[in-house]
């Protein structure tokens, strides 16, 4: 099937077999656990890759990677920083933790500092773009994954729809501002913003569809 054609189907996160019915179930099924945390690890290691790649990053690390240069802490630590930190705006925003918002924070955190020693780290410019492709398609599929397993949300997708709820403005202006507000200050700080995180921010739609329909299709 072609890939516009795939776009066009994919309208909603799917239900499955191991879709949680209540995303603040703190007692789920085993396999809706599991693919929560392979969906969030994959999540992860396209990030990673993206990191690795040397060719920019997506908006959100590109201010972890400024915190990890400015502070001498990891891209894992800063990244665990900067998702309690917005976890903290939830309150007034009155948003509830899932048990998937939780392991967000931990896992993505984790695989960052755990995965990144091992991940290639291209010396042609044409590589390191392939690569940042290659982690924006991963980054999708991890999506596709931990959405269906419908545990929560992340806490930037929760900060998004936290704000829409009260400024009443346009999904996309929400999401657009944050983007442009965290690029700009991990830009300040060192953070690298190039190629790889236009391609992450043209691409990153179309790789989550292409996840969810890959998930819907494939695991029933």
């Amino acid at each position: 099937m072609k890939l516009f054609s795939i776009l066009k189907l994919v309208k909603k996160i799917p239900k499955t077999s191991w879709s949680s019915k209540d995303p603040l179930n703190y007692k789920p099924k085993f396999k809706t656990l599991f693919f929560l945390i392979l969906g969030l690890f994959l999540f992860g290691l396209g990030e990673t890759l993206l990191l690795a790649s040397g060719a920019g990053v997506s908006p959100w690390t590109v201010l972890a990677e400024g915190m990890s240069i400015y502070s001498s802490y990891s891209v894992g630590i800063c990244t665990f920083v900067v998702s309690v930190t917005v976890l903290f705006f939830w309150i007034p925003l009155k948003q509830k933790l899932g048990a998937g918002t939780v392991l967000n924070v931990i896992i993505i955190s984790m695989t960052f500092d755990y995965t990144l020693p091992y991940l290639p780290n291209p010396e042609t410019y044409e590589l390191k773009v392939l690569q940042a492709i290659v982690g924006t398609i991963i980054v999708g599929l991890g999506s596709g994954l931990y959405l269906t397993a419908n545990l929560g949300p992340g806490p930037r997708d929760g900060l998004m729809t936290g704000l829409q709820k009260v400024t009443k403005k346009p999904i996309a202006l929400v999401r657009s501002f944050l983007e442009i507000t965290v690029v700009f200050f991990g830009w300040l700080l060192g953070g690298t913003v190039g190629l790889g995180t236009v391609i992450f921010a043209l691409g990153i739609g179309p790789a989550v569809a292409v996840g969810i329909y890959f998930v819907s299709k494939n695991f029933k």
